[in-house]
């Protein structure tokens, strides 16, 4: 073993130990403190009816997704990023964000925010919503094969009209369905329990494991249409692929936690800062930053201002958009 793959896997490894501790911490805070000795004492069946309540069927189930939708919306934006060849590209940016954002609002808009078939039908609308955007993005920039630079303009291009489109239907919208949408276009994962983590932890097991299988492909793919070609990959059968992986992994996250902004953006660049640009270790890293960004930004957004909550997409733009100025003013 090389001494970069030990720093690498001693980055990795840190960052799972953060991510522990983290959880740790994010246990104890909240509206209603829990001490760690009553939070161990309830791990292990011992603890009060409250803080079972509090533990298992809120802040747990909470946690959970925090951790899975970031680790997707991380590989997603590296996808993203190396298929266009734009370190900027991520979810957001290229439209997939937008178009299940749009799907959400119009479903709100048209159902008169009926609770029972919100609950159950809203994650697989905005799922629909990602993938109408993505088939859109992919049949117009078609001509010939796709090109990065034609991919990425014409996804800036579907995403200015699906939020010209969003901010139409709120306009119509009453004032309950408004605020509904505008919580969830900000981001948000209140109100989330077991079943939500259910339906996404599948395409988090299933999607990122084959991300990771197909690491290698990345890294000929960020060499250059040409480049992978001369390296024996099928180009646009191997992007086809890959952007469909990544428009699954955020449709899958924006479905449940709302169109949270920049996570798809920071977290690659920052593992490429840690481990390289090596796909094996850097997509790792991603997912466990992208785990580790979101889980903090929920912990900060639940206690910052409490009792009340801030949305954690928020939080996250807050951080994020901070670091996408300094990544403007660098490049």
């Amino acid at each position: 073993m090389t001494s970069h793959s030990k720093k690498d896997r001693l980055i990795m490894a840190g960052l799972f130990i953060a991510i522990i501790a983290t959880l740790l911490i994010s246990l104890n805070m909240g509206t209603m403190r829990v001490t760690p000795a009553e939070v161990f004492q309830t791990l292990i069946g011992n603890g009060s009816e409250q803080n079972q309540l509090i533990l298992f069927d809120f802040r747990l189930p909470r946690m959970i997704i925090a951790l899975l939708i970031g680790a997707g919306m991380g590989i997603s934006g590296a996808i993203l990023q190396s298929v266009t060849h734009n370190e900027l590209a991520d979810p957001g940016i290229l439209g997939i964000n937008s178009g299940a954002g749009f799907a959400v609002v119009l479903f709100i808009y048209l159902t008169h925010n009926n609770p029972v078939s919100t609950v159950f039908v809203l994650p697989l609308t905005a799922l629909v919503g990602a993938v109408l955007a993505a088939v859109l993005i992919y049949s117009i920039s078609w001509k010939n094969g796709v090109t990065p630079i034609r991919l990425i303009l014409v996804g800036i291009g579907i995403n200015a009209a699906f939020s010209a489109l969003i901010i139409v239907f709120q306009l119509r919208m009453d004032p309950d369905n408004f605020t509904q949408a505008t919580i969830w276009l900000s981001g948000n994962i209140s109100g989330t329990d077991w079943s939500y983590t259910l339906a996404l932890l599948p395409w988090i097991l299933i999607l990122l494991p084959f991300t990771i299988y197909k690491a290698s492909t990345l890294d000929a793919l960020n060499l250059g249409d040409e480049t992978a070609q001369g390296l024996g990959a099928a180009v646009e059968k191997e992007r086809m692929l890959l952007l469909l992986a990544a428009v699954a992994l955020a449709g899958a996250s924006v479905s449940v936690g709302g169109a949270i902004a920049f996570l798809g953006l920071v977290t690659p660049h920052l593992a490429r800062k840690l481990v390289g640009v090596r796909h094996r270790h850097s997509l790792i890293t991603t997912a466990l930053l992208g785990a580790l960004l979101l889980l903090a930004a929920d912990t900060i957004g639940r206690n910052i201002l409490s009792p009340s909550e801030i949305p954690v997409g928020l939080v996250v733009s807050l951080l994020g958009g901070g670091y996408f100025v300094y990544l403007l003013m660098k490049s």
